[in-house]
């Protein structure tokens, strides 16, 4: 257990930040599952004009560090070719 004054400062620091990134991956992970439900459901008009939602959303995500940048470019790529497929 932390016994200084600003090690415990950042135990409590850390648990904080550990649920705002627990939220953040939880709505990444829930965009791109809706996603693929779109396609999945073969709906290419929503999965269109959801497109830049999700674009939005991953990098914002990215920008925080909780997921990589190339990551979300990655899974942009891949769903964009996808609903191209369509």
């Amino acid at each position: 257990m932390a016994n200084t004054k600003s090690a415990i400062k950042r135990v409590r620091r850390i648990s904080r930040q550990t649920i705002v990134n627990k939220t953040r991956k939880s709505r990444f992970k829930n965009a791109i599952k809706k996603m693929n439900f779109l396609l999945e459901s073969k709906k290419k008009k929503e999965a269109l004009t959801y497109l830049p939602k999700l674009n939005s959303e991953l990098m914002k995500i990215a920008k925080t560090g909780v997921i990589k940048k190339q990551n979300a470019s990655r899974n942009i790529s891949r769903i964009t070719r996808k609903i191209n497929a369509l």
